[in-house]
């Protein structure tokens, strides 16, 4: 005879907690009660009702709320959600869905140092209360934790997610925060990521997205240790409209923040529609390099494909552009290359400039669309007195508004050299995404 062994999977044993305001039906009356009470793999169901709390997530659970009717004002709380990695280390399969998060003094939604985490069809509102704070120092806002460095010019925004891998952010109403959503990286690398049908709407201090590099945790200055870095991340099928209009932030930006090497590689930008924003529909920054005695940042092979772009406003500084741009690629004063970068198949229109680039290295610009009726491509290393100018940008068959090509008649142009743009499409390569 044979001895039979009896298995059993652990999402099994999984309970499922209820919360309501009136703890009624053997409910709790608080969110934190009931996670502080689960264990790994619990579902924690929240009804209807308004909770005046700030939760801390440390365990594996999932998180339900009542399709945003429920509500969790962190009026006076650091945070609505803390997913927090950083104290529980090797965290991961935490779902978040279903609840309006709003108030919060920085993030509505805060994830560090997590995998496998999900945050979907929530609406976060109306957080960062504490700010702006604009110091221009390389530290974190007042109160905030230590692993949040470089978070001055805003406090937090609607979703930050910080050294967090293989997580899906999916069917979120991000508005009136400093910012949408922010990837960055000072407690591990943020990789793998997938942000996919959500709206970041007239978030007025900062971009709606940003991948954004930041020194680690306990490193400080002026030699500040390489960034982990935000890499290998989708940016799919979002509508980022009306953020960064009092400050200037772009639709989707990818970032470097100066202070020590970054590493924001091997994302991609695909399908998102990014439309009057504060700065570029998607802007790439690299500000420190070998321009200025520094090491260069690590910006490569980011992929920005079949967006809509329009009606964005200008870049300055060392970034500068000749008006309202739709996409910026630009080692400013820096002169770090901005290696394999591949802009296709996007529809620009309502902008000064289409396609604005400054980077000591090839930029490949191909199957556009690029219909702002002045600048489709333009070398604007002279216009912000970069030191190191762009390498080669290679504009071929794009189409330039007209069957003529740049220049012609209703066409767009291109502006400076180095620019090859010969053979161009005679015709729209692309659909109209409007």
């Amino acid at each position: 005879c044979g001895i039979v062994f009896a298995t059993f999977s652990l999402n099994a044993l999984a309970a499922t907690l209820c919360v309501n305001p009136s703890s009624s039906h053997g409910c709790y009356a608080k969110i934190q009660s009931a996670v502080n009470a689960a264990h790994a793999h619990d579902v924690i169901k929240v009804a209807e009702g308004t909770y005046h709390e700030g939760v801390v997530i440390g365990i594996p659970l999932s998180l339900i709320g009542s399709g945003n009717e429920s509500v969790i004002d962190a009026t006076g709380a650091p945070n609505g959600i803390l997913v927090d990695g950083y104290n529980h280390p090797g965290l991961n399969d935490v779902t978040i869905s279903g609840f309006t998060v709003k108030h919060a003094l920085y993030e509505g939604i805060l994830v560090v140092s997590a995998t496998d985490v999900v945050v979907m069809n929530n609406q976060i509102l109306n957080n960062d209360k504490i700010g702006p704070v604009f110091t221009g120092l390389p530290t974190g806002c007042s109160g905030q934790p230590a692993y949040e460095t470089d978070e001055t010019g805003d406090c937090g925004g609607a979703l930050h997610l910080i050294g967090t891998a293989n997580s899906i952010v999916s069917g979120n109403l991000m508005t009136g925060n400093a910012d949408g959503l922010l990837i960055s990286d000072e407690t591990a690398e943020s990789h793998d990521n997938l942000v996919i049908h959500n709206l970041f709407l007239n978030n007025p201090l900062e971009c709606g997205i940003v991948l954004g590099s930041h020194p680690p945790v306990g490193s400080s200055g002026p030699g500040f240790a390489r960034h982990f870095g935000v890499n290998h991340n989708t940016v799919s099928e979002n509508v980022s409209s009306g953020n960064g209009v009092k400050v200037g932030g772009a639709g989707v930006g990818l970032f470097s923040d100066g202070n020590g090497p970054g590493s924001v590689s091997d994302n991609v930008i695909v399908r998102n529609k990014l439309t009057g924003n504060g700065l570029g529909g998607v802007t790439l920054h690299s500000h420190v390099g070998p321009a200025v005695g520094l090491k260069a940042d690590a910006m490569n092979r980011n992929m920005i494909l079949e967006n809509y772009i329009a009606g964005n406003l200008a870049d300055t500084f060392d970034t500068a552009t000749p008006g309202r741009v739709g996409i910026n690629i630009n080692s400013g004063d820096g002169g770090s290359p901005v290696v394999g970068t591949v802009i296709s198949q996007n529809v620009i229109r309502d902008e000064d400039i289409d396609i604005a680039v400054n980077t000591p290295a090839d930029v490949d610009i191909h199957l556009n669309d690029l219909l702002g009726g002045k600048i489709g491509v333009g070398d604007v290393c002279a216009l912000d007195k970069s030191s190191a100018c762009t390498g080669t940008i290679d504009a071929t068959e794009n189409f330039w508004g007209c069957a003529h090509g740049p220049g012609g008649y209703g066409c767009t142009t291109v502006s400076g050299t180095d620019i090859r743009y010969r053979p161009w499409l005679s015709w729209s390569s692309v659909a109209s995404a409007e």
